[in-house]
């Protein structure tokens, strides 16, 4: 590629980035450069469908083959860049990326859309074999060949992923284990409500649940995993062990670039890191909230990594505009599909709409009054109302939104202040 753009990262923003190039009208060089062997794909069905056998991983690929001859955009597949030298002349933004086998990439404008990886653990026992995590295509058919014979599954770790990961190997017939250090579920995305329904709902299930637990240390037999050692000494036997403790923004390039990075690369509401010639988006950020613009947040989502993505792209074309977008996300294990629109942080009241034992129920956020998010549990009327109201700028007051029987639509108080929900 001579000159263009070069988008570092082949994930669902960098995608989206170089295709809201193409449709801005932009006509230059683009090249999209990912690590994996794999064009760009679906993550979210990697825990969920294609774990439990319901999809193959063809049917992940956002796009056909030809689509990104079409669309003149140079698909550079299982290529690390591994340094990135900005010009000291010419055109400001320009440089050099070089990748692991030394392939050299020059380039008019640059945007970071290199994502997170996971978390991984760093106690005894770590590296046997049978010690898993999720996060890409290879993960996923590892693990599912592994489930395939394993009796006994731990997961380390009660978010979303472990909790949608330990639904499929219960809902497989596998003996399962769940080991959060907090004291409840999912502790940074919902309130104590819903973590408690979680921990019911699989605990009927047949999962295990042990909260406020952590692990020491693995022991294993012939450099397998057979044990994991908890710290207050239990030992519980396990063929196949899941981590899911989160994950850590891949920011060695934008450091390496002396950007700035707090816990992500921070870039501002026009996807600009602290280079303005270089955009980036995707779980690989942080950003101002979408809502409000204070603060700063880092949003996992699938839903935030098209919009950031449009974003940056109108910002690298100089064109930027800034959008306030309604936050949205989704975790399905089994058949408990929860769907969340909003940010809940910092809410300092909620309201329970019906009764969690149904597995039906709603729970509405309120700061200071105002309605900030719902979580809805296989509820997609009130999590669909929600999100509209979001997006108008209006809210549900909480003295009535509490009646299940009656339809939250009809406690909409309006209001003028229009967000977009993308």
């Amino acid at each position: 590629m001579a000159g263009g753009t070069l988008i570092v990262g082949a994930s669902q923003a960098g995608l989206q980035l170089a295709t809201t190039l193409r449709q801005l009208g932009d006509t230059e060089p683009i090249a999209l450069v990912g690590e994996e062997a794999y064009p760009p794909y679906q993550r979210p069905p990697l825990s969920k469908e294609v774990l439990a056998g319901e999809a193959d991983f063809e049917s992940l690929a956002f796009r056909t083959p030809n689509y990104y001859a079409d669309a003149r955009i140079d698909l550079v597949s299982g290529e690390r860049v591994t340094e990135v030298a900005l010009s000291r002349s010419g055109r400001p933004g320009s440089g050099v990326a070089t990748t692991e086998s030394g392939r050299t990439l020059p380039f008019d404008r640059m945007a970071l859309t290199v994502g997170a990886g996971p978390r991984r653990l760093g106690i005894p026992g770590a590296n046997l074999d049978g010690i898993c995590y999720l996060r890409d295509r290879d993960d996923a058919a590892n693990l599912r060949v592994r489930l395939g014979t394993a009796a006994r599954v731990v997961v380390v770790g009660g978010g979303f992923i472990g909790l949608e990961a330990a639904a499929v190997a219960r809902a497989l017939g596998k003996d399962v284990t769940v080991v959060e250090a907090a004291e409840r579920l999912i502790p940074r995305a919902v309130a104590p409500v819903v973590s408690d329904f979680y921990r019911r709902a699989h605990i009927r299930r047949g999962v295990q649940v042990l909260l406020s637990t952590t692990v020491s240390g693995f022991d294993g037999e012939s450099g397998r995993v057979a044990t994991v050692c908890l710290a207050d000494g239990t030992r519980l036997p396990a063929d196949l062990v899941l981590v899911g403790v989160g994950v850590v923004p891949r920011t060695e390039l934008a450091e390496q670039l002396g950007l700035e990075c707090d816990g992500g690369i921070v870039v501002d509401a026009y996807a600009r890191t602290s280079n303005p010639l270089i955009g980036a988006a995707g779980d690989c950020t942080v950003q101002p909230h979408p809502t409000t613009g204070l603060g700063r947040v880092r949003l996992e989502s699938v839903q935030n990594a098209v919009a950031q993505a449009a974003v940056a792209a109108a910002s690298l074309l100089g064109r930027p505009a800034q959008t306030r977008m309604v936050p949205w996300f989704w975790s399905y294990q089994g058949d408990l599909k929860l769907q969340i629109a909003g940010l809940s942080t910092g809410y300092d009241d909620y309201v329970v709409r019906g009764e969690p034992e149904s597995e039906r129920f709603s729970v509405l956020y309120y700061r200071e009054g105002g309605l900030i998010a719902v979580d809805a549990v296989n509820n997609p009327a009130d999590y669909m109302t929600v999100r509209k109201v979001l997006s108008q700028g209006a809210t549900i007051p909480s003295s009535g939104a509490g009646d299940f029987g009656t339809p939250l639509k009809s406690l909409v108080v309006a209001g003028t202040d229009v967000v977009s929900t993308f």
